[in-house]
């Protein structure tokens, strides 16, 4: 009995042997060629890669962009290898085709949103209405750029946080860009007794001797309206994005100083009580 078993077993081992030196002997070239071919593809798809990225380079153009190009090139080459070596198998890739087409759009479907985030992520890079290290104002969401991704926008703030906004909110949005500077808007008021072009001159003059205050788009200190209390003083001023809050408080105070230093009096409101008997 157990010399029947082992004859069994060693026929089975016989006959998977004779199907494996058959199999070898009728499709090895075929595997041997479909791996040379596919492996040729990926060298071919790297060389190419690397060739779109130099050109992007020696003209200049946005590293986004650049990148998106230069992996878009490689995927579709390594797609059309891959095509080619599955016909020299012998594999019919009709089918294939088909099922896949089917599985994108029911995937399409289903992740409609990224898709959504995805091409708005292409028309950013295309486009370029900012580039990293730019200041953007989006959905009163404001940031310095740090990177852009298909899929979403990441800006940093003064306070080191991270923010990810989807594409799909920047494409198609009121979109402020002010580079690497923020503005500044701030107002106070002056008696009605005060000299409203002395103010002006000195606050004018504070602006252009700091170092803090980004000098090349001008600063405006002028009179913005009158109201109950005094005369109402506005004043405009740009400062680098990532120190905003530190440079915009640190200018006030020296306005502050330099009008109490003149004898210029900041009113406040009053009210008055009667009481009758």
């Amino acid at each position: 009995m157990p010399e029947e078993q082992l004859q069994q077993e060693l026929e089975q081992l016989q006959n998977v042997y004779t199907l494996i030196t058959e199999f070898l002997v009728q499709y090895s070239f075929r595997l041997v060629g479909a791996l040379f071919i596919f492996l040729l593809g990926l060298w071919i798809a790297a060389k190419v890669s690397n060739l779109v990225t130099r050109q992007f380079d020696k003209h200049n153009i946005d590293v986004t962009l650049s990148s998106f190009v230069s992996n878009l090139v490689r995927i579709l080459i390594i797609i059309m290898v891959a095509i080619i070596a599955l016909g020299k198998l012998g594999i019919s890739i009709t089918p294939m085709v088909a099922a896949i087409g089917a599985a994108s759009l029911g995937a399409g479907l289903a992740i409609q949103g990224m898709l959504s985030n995805y091409a708005a992520g292409i028309t950013i890079i295309v486009t370029r209405p900012f580039v990293i290290g730019n200041t953007i104002t989006v959905k009163e969401v404001t940031g310095v750029v740090q990177d852009i991704f298909l899929g979403m926008t990441v800006l940093t703030n003064e306070e080191g946080e991270q923010i990810n906004i989807p594409n799909k909110h920047i494409v198609g949005e009121v979109l402020h860009n002010s580079f690497a500077n923020k503005l500044v808007e701030t107002k106070f008021n002056i008696n009605y007794q005060a000299d409203p072009e002395q103010v002006t001159a000195l606050a004018t003059q504070l602006l252009t001797d700091s170092p803090k205050v980004y000098q090349e788009k001008g600063i405006h200190v002028g009179i913005n309206g009158f109201n109950s209390v005094g005369i109402e003083i506005g004043v405009r001023y740009w400062v680098p994005t990532e120190s905003y809050y530190q440079d915009k408080y640190h200018t006030n105070l020296t306005i502050f100083k330099a009008l109490k230093d003149a004898g210029i009096e900041i009113p406040c409101p009053v009210r008055e009580v009667h009481i009758e008997r």
